[in-house]
């Protein structure tokens, strides 16, 4: 469903002097990965690896400096206006930080049918039916309809993350770009966030790219993973063969960094 071929994306960066050449940050470099269809992949690595620049250009949000990304044999990136618009209301995203991500100015109702009037060339729809579809959408994800008129301070942390992933899933998309979606969220909430998205995996047939710096958290959603390390690639394959057998530092790294449950085996007991 989705490729990245050989992806890099470099900034320029102010000059430190008048005649020297004007620095430049490798962003990515050298980036290829593809997604199947109804497959969950994970991609970690920790802050400043490139894990969101890669996203926003998956997304059409940044043109890569070289490379393509390709969505159901579609470049993203040399798609017409008419064209991107469609192809956006198949690709959604679920930010990191649920508060900032939603409008606190609009009503739960407002924000879940944004999107339908957007893309009302593709769901035409009454301001009755796009009502009944704001309820529809709560009812997805564990809310209900006496939600549609409340504000997003009014809920949880929790609560707001899964009126997100209803705004995200109002254009019915295929495709998915979770972007840390439990990390701003309590260790008991964000087990309720992870078993909702494989639920509504399992159910709407979605396929997912999930981003995260918590390779746990990847193990429990994902089928694969790579591991994103200063803008390149080190390591991906099938996530239990990277948890079990790693063959890259970073990989082992990671698995050495994360905490260990059971207390007769922490090193602090000893």
């Amino acid at each position: 469903m989705l490729n990245v071929e050989g992806v890099s994306k470099t900034y320029p960066l102010a000059r430190q002097g008048v005649l020297g050449p004007r620095p430049v940050l490798d962003a990515l470099t050298d980036v290829s990965l593809s997604i199947a269809r109804g497959e969950s992949f994970g991609l970690v690595g920790e802050s400043g690896s490139g894990k969101s620049t890669l996203s926003r250009i998956v997304l059409a949000l940044e043109k890569p400096t070289a490379g393509r990304v390709t969505f159901d044999g579609a470049d993203v990136h040399a798609l017409r206006s008419a064209a991107l618009r469609d192809v956006r209301a198949r690709m959604q995203v679920v930010f990191q930080d649920p508060y900032a991500s939603l409008n606190p100015r609009m009503r739960v109702h407002d924000i879940l049918t944004e999107p339908l009037v957007i893309h009302a060339d593709r769901f035409p729809m009454t301001a009755r039916a796009r009502t009944d579809r704001a309820a529809e959408l709560l009812s997805l994800v564990g809310l209900g309809p006496q939600h549609l008129h409340r504000h997003p301070h009014e809920f949880s942390g929790g609560q707001r993350q899964r009126i997100a992933i209803a705004r995200a899933l109002a254009c019915e998309p295929q495709f998915l770009v979770l972007d840390e979606p439990t990390s701003a969220l309590d260790v008991s909430v964000q087990a309720q966030v992870l078993n909702l998205l494989h639920d509504l995996q399992q159910r709407l047939g979605l396929t997912y790219l999930f981003i995260s710096h918590d390779l746990a958290v990847v193990r429990h959603v994902c089928d694969r993973v790579a591991l994103l390390l200063r803008g390149r690639i080190v390591e991906t394959g099938p996530t239990e063969q990277v948890w079990n057998a790693p063959s890259s530092d970073y990989a082992r790294m990671l698995l050495d960094a994360m905490p260990v449950p059971d207390p007769d085996l922490s090193p602090f007991n000893r």
